[in-house]
């Protein structure tokens, strides 16, 4: 698989949730292949959500130290972090699709970094943001061409009453 992927907190809980097994070997195999190609990428938001989920979250959580290692590790793939930037892009966004904020923030991390592929269960299957299309991990197989799929905005029609027609 060629360009950047963007990876939501989802995949990296579920790659150390033992209790979904099926779920457990999907998401590692992805963030293996994700690490051998070099080209996985996430962000701070991601991070810190995995990091709560992990150990406050599931039961048994894991140990914060073993978490605060994954962490760590994923530092190694450029998080996106949250500023002004990305926090305009997100509000645009959040407008334009009618997204949730985190959502939003998800999307527009993805975008900023350029990836062509975020990989979600929290989004719709085959949307599209732009260059961006978002994929749910279980159901898309790794060797599997991402298809183009590219949503249109609706024209924004601004506030009030619709212009009256002036017949002549």
């Amino acid at each position: 698989m060629t360009g950047k992927v963007f990876v939501d907190t989802s995949l990296l809980v579920y790659a150390r949730d033992l209790d979904s097994h099926s779920k457990q070997t999907i998401a590692a195999d992805w963030l293996a292949m994700l690490w051998r190609d070099q080209n996985g990428r996430t962000s701070i938001q991601v991070l810190n959500e995995y990091y709560v989920t992990v150990t406050r979250k599931r039961k048994p959580g894991l140990p914060a130290d073993e978490a605060w290692a994954d962490v760590q590790s994923y530092l190694a793939w450029q998080p996106q972090v949250i500023d002004a930037e990305l926090l305009r892009l997100g509000r645009e966004l959040e407008r334009r699709y009618l997204l949730s904020w985190w959502d939003s923030l998800i999307v527009g991390a993805a975008q900023v970094q350029q990836c062509t592929l975020l990989l979600t269960e929290d989004l719709q299957d085959g949307m599209s943001f732009g260059t961006v299309t978002v994929r749910d991990p279980f159901r898309l197989k790794m060797s599997e061409p991402i298809p183009t799929y590219h949503v249109s905005p609706a024209p924004y029609r601004g506030r009030g009453r619709p212009a009256r027609s002036i017949r002549t």
